[in-house]
């Protein structure tokens, strides 16, 4: 059974040489139908203040199945692996599970 906590996702992206606003305009529209899933918590794109080529995107969701329900959806396949993927010099993700203490 799949875990029912909700979900982190912490991505690390380097972005190619000369790719950053490319990748940025790209993301826009990932932003925007990523916070309209009804899984979704959060979805926070960050920018490395030491590199400006890192992205640091945070989302969060209600559970594994809505991690997976995202990664299935169009705009993730076409866009975030279709077209920003290709621009990446390295993509990095971690699953997590908050902790309550």
């Amino acid at each position: 059974m799949e875990n029912q906590n909700p979900v982190h996702v912490f991505a690390t992206w380097k972005v190619k040489e000369d790719q950053i606003e490319n990748v940025l305009n790209l993301l826009k529209p990932v932003h925007d139908e990523s916070i309209q899933e009804k899984g979704n918590l959060f979805y926070t794109i960050n920018q490395s203040n030491s590199d400006l080529n890192t992205l640091l995107l945070f989302e969060g969701y209600i559970s594994e199945e809505a991690v997976t329900a995202h990664r299935n959806s169009s705009y993730f396949q076409e866009i975030v692996l279709g077209q920003i993927v290709p621009l990446l010099e390295n993509r990095e993700i971690v699953l997590a599970t908050p902790l309550n203490y």
